[in-house]
């Protein structure tokens, strides 16, 4: 390590984070809408062949759909940098999700008010592997509004798993919806005896 007089550098700490979810819940605006470089996306267009595949109900106006991942990254400070995957949302694409979440440290699953349904999944793999995530409500315009708790007895989730409304659309928001990701992630393994 070096001293804090040389003048080598110091490296950032790199942390893997996934944003998941159902499908159109806003991953990939929330990637975009954080994402200090030009975000990687993987987007292609919703044809007539996903008609009984898809359910677009609640978002009948979507045009393109994730179907491998969305990739961005953030600095934090300058010792940490957050590199973040957002996972596709429909369940024939699930399959990438175990490529996806080798080694991330934790995920935000962004829930829909009006579909809050197909977050269970989400929140049933990351409980599943043992993951650490949060819950943020992405607060769509004209959607049923909820409070933090009522979102929590809905999904069913542990009192020690944080909810949070944000707007996805926002970096001022999505920033948020990260930092309490990462202290959410340093508050449980400042809990998780070492050796475990």
């Amino acid at each position: 390590m070096a001293s804090e007089n040389s003048d080598t550098p110091q490296l950032a700490a790199s942390v893997k984070i996934l944003v998941a979810g159902g499908f159109g819940v806003g991953k990939t605006t929330m990637v975009a809408a954080i994402s200090e470089v030009a975000p990687l996306r993987t987007e292609e267009l919703i044809t007539e062949v996903s008609t009984g595949v898809d359910d677009l109900s609640g978002v009948e106006q979507k045009a393109t759909t994730t179907v491998a991942l969305d990739f961005g990254r953030i600095t934090i400070d300058p010792e940490l940098v957050l590199y973040l995957f957002g996972t596709p949302g429909q369940d024939r694409f699930w399959f990438l999700w175990d490529e996806l979440a080798r080694g991330a440290l934790g995920a935000v699953v962004l829930a829909d008010t009006r579909r809050l349904g197909n977050s269970f999944a989400a929140v049933d793999y990351f409980e599943r592997r043992g993951l650490p995530f949060l819950v943020a409500v992405n607060c769509f315009d004209g959607a049923p509004r909820y409070t933090v708790d009522e979102v929590r007895d809905a999904i069913d989730l542990d009192p020690h798993i944080p909810v949070l409304l944000c707007d996805a659309r926002s970096r001022d928001s999505a920033k948020y919806v990260l930092m309490s990701l990462v202290e959410h992630l340093i508050e449980r393994a400042g809990r998780t005896p070492v050796g475990t």
